[in-house]
């Protein structure tokens, strides 16, 4: 029987301007309280590969993985604060409730995009904009992204394929 999970925290800060959304984290990351904590999992891998004159922090020191990520204006958070799920593969999972992504505004003053990690969160793109739109920014509406997902279930795109679609997102706000 499914069982009812609360997610993580958002890794954001003032200075965000590209937040990636994944859908919600896998059993590995739920139990080491990191996002993209799965060993298999490309996340880590692909920010080390589009930041390489910036040494990435080990896979031990999340919090310092977190301030890197922070440092260049990358946030990190999902589409749902809670859901019933079996496993880690996003079509297990039920009675999804969604984050508060007007909290966003406060949080990220920055904020000019989002990037959706993959389908399961890029469908929720219209829901999100929404709660974004007037929250005190000139702009009714951000950009948005679906890119292609780094999870390990999602392996019909090579791992060079999903830096270049994520590499052409950093670089449209400055992040590369």
């Amino acid at each position: 029987m499914p069982q009812l999970h609360t997610g993580l925290a958002p890794v954001v800060g003032p200075g965000t301007v590209l937040l990636v959304l994944g859908s919600f984290p896998s059993v590995a990351s739920l139990q080491s309280q990191q996002y993209y904590a799965h060993p298999r999992n490309q996340f880590w891998p692909l920010l080390a590969a589009l930041w390489p004159q910036h040494p990435q922090p080990g896979a031990h020191d999340y919090a310092g993985r977190c301030a890197w990520l922070l440092a260049r204006g990358l946030g990190l958070w999902d589409v749902y604060a809670a859901c019933e799920r079996s496993g880690s593969l996003d079509a297990a999972i039920r009675h999804g409730q969604r984050n508060d992504f007007s909290r966003l505004a406060a949080l990220c003053p920055r904020l000019a995009a989002i990037a959706h990690n993959g389908g399961e969160s890029a469908r929720h793109a219209a829901v999100v904009q929404s709660a974004l739109a007037g929250l005190g920014r000139e702009k009714p509406t951000m950009a948005s992204y679906r890119l292609p997902s780094t999870s390990p279930a999602h392996a019909a795109w090579s791992f060079e394929r999903k830096c270049a679609a994520w590499a052409s997102v950093f670089a449209a706000h400055g992040l590369i």
